[in-house]
């Protein structure tokens, strides 16, 4: 099953979720602010991870790329109101006030835990998901105001984030991709996020690692799960999402065709 998704503007939605398992990896265009109803939410991100549940309020900047796993916990659908800070409004809403952008990058993900004051935004949002009519974007734009106003009275350094309205540049690419290789991404997104265009990302790429983008991803996260069940004992079920893989069977399939035997005969091994 897929998620269900109901928009009462572009940019505020509530989704809902009941099977086992959603994951997906994401290059987010604009800050999403998230407010968790029922369900957990685990986030990587470049090496770090966090896990989210019922109550819990928290920002993804936008530029950001991570990956996503959804679950129902305790009989209830994963359900969660997310609301796009979209860049177009952070300009107007920004250039009314005295505050200079800042090249602040962050590869963070920001945690509110249930702020009352951020609780109270966005769980007035809730009724107007049932509403017939159209809602008025009169309203919705209010309401993201009121998110955005919230967030800057509760964590003064927030302005970094939200008034930075710049592009990736060119960056590191070694640097880059030791990191992130385990996100399934088009590797336009991988360009985009190291500032090039795909003929150059492919180009700069082959002479770096002396490889194919390809082939080193298969590689590196093949040994990144290799590492996860060797060292730290985990079970093969609990890292080929971690690792960039999308089912189970096709993770065995590749693990065997490059280490010469099945994950499951490292968990015996311990």
């Amino acid at each position: 099953m897929e998620f269900k998704t109901n928009y009462i503007t572009p940019d505020i939605k509530l989704s809902v979720f009941e099977d086992k398992l959603f994951k997906t990896e994401v290059l987010f265009e604009h800050h999403l602010l998230v407010w968790f109803i029922s369900g957990e939410t685990k986030i990587i991100q470049a090496g770090t991870s966090y896990l989210f549940t019922a109550g819990d309020i928290f920002l993804i900047p936008r530029n950001q790329v991570v990956t996503i796993i959804n679950y129902p916990k305790n009989g209830l659908p994963h359900k969660a109101v997310a609301m796009h800070l979209t860049v177009d409004r952070l300009r107007n809403y920004y250039a009314k006030l005295p505050v200079k952008p800042v090249a602040y990058v962050t590869d963070k993900v920001y945690q509110f835990k249930n702020h009352p004051l951020l609780h109270s935004c966005l769980a007035s949002l809730v009724p107007y998901f049932d509403m017939q009519e159209d809602f008025p974007e009169e309203i919705a734009s209010m309401k993201i105001l009121e998110a955005i106003t919230i967030l800057r009275t509760i964590d003064k350094d927030v302005d970094g984030i939200l008034a930075n309205f710049d592009t990736p540049g060119k960056i590191d690419l070694v640097k880059f991709m030791e990191s992130h290789f385990m996100y399934n991404l088009p590797l336009e997104k991988f360009g985009y996020m190291t500032g090039r265009s795909l003929s150059t990302f492919n180009r700069d790429f082959r002479k770096t690692f002396s490889a194919t983008p390809q082939k080193w991803l298969t590689q590196k996260r093949l040994e990144f799960a290799h590492y996860q069940i060797a060292e730290h004992k985990k079970k093969p079920v609990e890292v080929y999402l971690e690792a960039g893989f999308e089912d189970l069977s096709h993770f065995s399939f590749a693990f065997k065709k490059h280490f010469g035997y099945i994950p499951t005969t490292l968990v015996k091994a311990r």
